[in-house]
């Protein structure tokens, strides 16, 4: 299974990839991940990265689609694999249909925004101990106070509304392109991809039961 998990920040993807993950037996990828191991390994993809990274510029898609296909090479990925946060671009999805990598499905986790504002501008965390809550969801039980030590829980600065609201714009005017492009390779029968979306709202193991469905097909 050889997969593409897209969904905007709060969507639940990382909970969902690592169900995934299990199900199906296959490596979650990270391309930052991947950038961080060739580098620290020295190897001629790597070196060239962290030149480019020295410098404090981004890193090119040659070099990423590099280490993509070094990466799929190892002997984890027989079964597959699940792309964590790549493509973000169309310039990146056209690279890896360049590179000939085949991707079985396109899965789409799909929340409306209110509801991702809603679950991430709720959290409140007790930084001593990483214990999270919930303002509407799973509740202190004394409010803005951790139910272990009482100490008071604060709201991370990536979870206020503010920062939210900015990074949903980010992927709609980035990453969101992407749906589109799955879509019309999906419809046009390119490469035998295959695109779903999935209605992200609901319990975790039912929105895994609505993810597998498809896929099992």
């Amino acid at each position: 299974m050889r997969l593409i998990l897209l969904g905007a920040p709060g969507a639940g993807k990382g909970t969902q990839a690592a169900l995934i993950k299990e199900h199906y037996g296959i490596p979650q990828i990270s391309t930052g991940d991947m950038l961080r191991a060739a580098v620290k390994a020295g190897t001629p993809l790597g070196l060239a990265a962290k030149k480019i990274m020295d410098a404090g510029e981004l890193v090119s898609d040659d070099i990423i689609i590099g280490l993509v296909k070094e990466r799929l090479l190892e002997p984890d990925c027989k079964n597959g694999f699940l792309f964590d946060g790549f493509p973000r671009t169309i310039p990146q999805a056209e690279a890896l249909v360049k590179a000939g990598i085949p991707i079985d499905y396109v899965v789409e986790i799909a929340v409306p925004n209110e509801v991702i504002l809603e679950r991430m501008s709720g959290r409140r965390v007790h930084i001593a101990s990483g214990r999270t809550y919930h303002v509407v969801y799973n509740p202190p039980k004394v409010p803005g106070k951790d139910d272990v030590t009482g100490e008071n829980l604060v709201q991370r600065p990536d979870d206020s509304e503010e920062t939210v609201k900015k990074r949903l714009r980010v992927y709609h005017d980035q990453t969101e392109a992407l749906v589109g492009f799955y879509k019309k390779a999906a419809e046009e029968g390119k490469d035998n991809t295959k695109y779903v979306r999935i209605d992200g709202v609901g319990d975790v193991k039912e929105i895994s039961r609505r993810i597998f469905d498809a896929l099992d097909k």
